[in-house]
C-alpha cells in the first residue's frame, strides 16, 4: 500500500515538472511507426486491412478537373494573348529571362491570369504563393509577407498572386506597397475589374497593368483538341470522337473562357462513355459526343455579363452611343445583349428616356412620349412581352432625328448661374400683388406680350441688367428643329431691331 502510494507521489511529482495531467503518465507509449495489426484468430477488421497500404497512394491527378490538369506549363502551351505573349514582345522577354516585375494583370475570367503568374514564377525559379482577396484578410497577408520576408533573406525570390486583388480595401492593398518597393515580393495582381477604379494609386504607380483579351473561339478549340489528344493529363485514351464543328460550338460556347470550354468538354466527355452502358444502339456510339450530349450540356449556358461592374457600363456606353450614331440594328444588338445577361429592363428604359431628351430632344419631340409609353407598357406586361416595347423605342430612338441642342443650351445657361452669381430680377419682371411695390417700381414699364404686334414685345429683355442679352439654344437643321431655327432666327433680328429703335430709358423711377 505505501509502495502503491510512493509510486503516485512519484508520478505526480513528474507530471507537475512536465506540466503534465498525471493520469497520462499511466498510458504506454506507443512508437510513432507502430502498425495497427489484428490479434491472431480475430476476424479482419479495418485495422488488419490497412496494414501495409498507404493511404496517400492516390492518384490525385485523376480527381482534378480537365481545366486544371490541362494547366499550360510553358508559355507556347498558353493560347490567345498574342498581344501580350508573342515571341518579340517586351513581357514574353522579360518573362523567359527571368527579369520580371510586379504588375496587374486585368482581364475577363479564363483567359490566363493565374497560369500567367504561375508560369512567370516558374521562368523567374521563384517560390509561388497565391492568396485570394475573398478569403483572406490582413492577417494572413503579413503571415504570407513575413514567409517571403524570410525567403528574400536566404536569397530566393517569391512570386505573391493575389486573385481578386480588388476586393481588397485601402488598407489591405498599402500593406504590399513596402514589400514591393524593396523586391521582397514580385507581385502580381488578378482583377476582372477596372484597375483604376478599384485599386489605390499607391499600388498602380509600383505596378505595370496589363490588359488581357478574352480568348477567341478558335484559340479555345485548340485547347480542347489538345485536351483530347493529351493521353497523361487529359482526355486522350479515353477513345472520345468529336466533329469538328461539335468541338467549334463548344469553344464558341465558352464565351472567351477557357476554363469553362474544358469544363464543357469534361462534361460532355463523361456523359458520352455514360452513353455505352445501356443496349447495343447505346454501345455503337459509346465514346462519341454527339449534338445530342452537346444539347444537353450547352442548353444552359450564358454569357459573360457583370452587373454594375466594367461589362456593364461598357454596354450601356455601346448602346447609347449606337442609338446616338442612328444605327438602329447595333443598337437593337446591345439592347439584346443586356437583357439576355440579366440587365434590369427598367434601368434599360430609364437609360433610354435620357437619351431622348439628351440625343433626341426637339428634334424629335414624340420621342420623349415614346420612351414614356414604353416604360409604361414594360411595366404591365413585364418580361418577355414587356421588351418588345424596349426593342421598338430603340429603334425608334437610333432611327429619327438627332439633335443635343437643348442640352448643350442647358449646360451653358448652368455655367452662366455660376459665373454671374446672384444677379437681381430686372424691375419689370418683378411681381407687383401689393401697392407697396407697385409704388417702388415691380412691374413698371412690362408690356403683356399678347397684346403686342405679333405676339411678342420685341424690345423687352429677359436676363438681368448685368448680362445683357445671350443666346443658349441653337438649333440644328434637322427634324423638327429646321422649323424652330427659322423662327427663332427671325424673332432675334427683329428683337435686335426693335431694341436698338427703343430710345435710352433715364434714371430708374421713383
Amino acid at each position: 500500500m505505501a509502495r502503491r502510494r510512493r509510486r503516485r507521489l512519484l508520478r505526480s511529482a513528474a507530471a507537475e515538472r512536465a506540466g503534465t495531467d498525471p493520469r497520462l503518465l499511466r498510458l504506454p507509449i506507443i512508437p510513432h511507426d507502430a502498425r495497427l495489426v489484428a490479434r491472431p484468430g480475430t476476424p479482419p477488421s479495418n485495422a488488419s486491412l490497412l496494414d501495409d497500404r498507404d493511404l496517400l497512394a492516390v492518384d490525385r491527378d485523376a480527381l482534378r478537373p480537365l481545366a486544371e490538369r490541362m494547366r499550360p506549363r510553358t508559355l507556347d502551351e498558353m493560347v490567345g494573348q498574342r498581344r501580350l505573349l508573342a515571341p518579340d514582345t517586351a513581357l514574353r522577354k522579360s518573362i523567359e529571362t527571368g527579369h520580371v516585375h510586379s504588375m496587374i494583370l486585368w482581364g475577363p475570367p479564363g483567359c490566363g491570369k493565374t497560369t500567367l503568374a504561375l508560369l512567370l514564377a516558374h521562368y523567374a525559379d521563384a517560390e509561388f504563393k497565391a492568396i485570394s482577396a475573398v478569403l483572406a484578410g490582413l492577417p494572413e497577408v503579413r503571415l504570407v509577407l513575413a514567409e517571403a520576408a524570410h525567403r528574400f533573406a536566404d536569397g530566393r525570390r517569391t512570386v505573391l498572386f493575389v486573385d481578386e486583388v480588388h476586393r481588397f480595401n485601402k488598407t489591405q492593398q498599402d500593406a504590399f506597397l513596402p514589400h514591393i518597393e524593396r523586391g521582397t515580393i514580385l507581385f502580381v495582381g488578378a482583377t476582372t475589374e477596372n484597375p483604376s477604379f478599384e485599386l489605390n494609386s499607391a499600388l498602380l504607380s509600383r505596378c505595370r497593368v496589363h490588359v488581357m483579351e478574352a480568348v477567341s473561339a478558335d484559340d479555345i478549340a485548340v485547347a480542347l483538341q489538345r485536351a483530347l489528344d493529351d493521353e497523361e493529363h487529359g482526355l486522350g485514351g479515353r477513345g472520345l470522337r468529336i466533329a469538328p464543328e461539335q468541338l467549334q460550338l463548344i469553344a464558341t460556347a465558352a464565351d472567351g473562357d477557357v476554363r469553362r470550354g474544358l469544363t464543357l468538354l469534361e462534361i460532355a466527355a463523361e456523359l458520352a462513355g455514360e452513353s455505352g452502358a445501356g443496349d447495343a444502339d447505346d454501345r455503337s456510339t459509346a465514346g462519341t459526343i454527339t449534338g445530342t450530349i452537346l444539347e444537353q450540356v450547352l442548353a444552359d449556358r450564358t454569357r459573360r455579363f457583370d452587373k454594375g461592374g466594367e461589362q456593364f457600363y461598357d454596354q450601356i456606353s455601346a448602346l447609347h452611343k449606337s442609338v446616338r450614331s442612328s444605327n438602329p440594328d447595333a443598337a437593337l444588338y446591345w439592347l439584346a445583349r443586356m437583357l439576355d445577361g440579366g440587365c434590369d429592363p427598367i434601368y434599360l428604359a430609364r437609360r433610354m428616356t435620357r437619351m431622348a431628351v439628351e440625343d433626341i430632344g426637339l428634334a424629335d419631340p414624340r420621342a420623349l412620349q415614346m420612351a414614356i409609353d414604353a416604360w409604361d407598357t414594360f411595366d404591365r406586361l413585364g418580361s418577355p412581352e414587356g421588351d418588345l416595347a424596349l426593342a421598338q423605342l430603340v429603334i425608334y430612338l437610333a432611327s429619327t432625328a438627332k439633335s443635343n441642342a437643348a442640352y448643350k443650351a442647358f449646360g451653358a445657361a448652368k455655367r452662366d448661374v455660376v459665373e454671374y452669381g446672384t444677379q437681381d430680377v430686372p424691375l419689370h419682371l418683378r411681381n407687383a400683388p401689393t401697392k407697396l411695390m407697385k409704388q417702388i417700381g415691380y412691374g413698371k414699364d412690362y408690356r403683356y406680350d399678347h397684346d403686342a404686334e405679333g405676339g411678342v414685345a420685341l424690345e423687352q429683355t429677359g436676363f438681368p441688367d448685368a448680362m445683357g442679352e445671350r443666346v443658349y439654344y441653337q438649333p440644328v437643321e434637322r427634324g423638327l428643329e429646321i422649323k424652330l431655327k427659322d423662327k427663332l432666327d427671325r424673332l432675334r433680328a427683329d428683337r435686335i431691331k426693335a431694341r436698338r429703335a427703343k430710345p435710352e430709358q433715364g434714371g430708374a423711377s421713383e
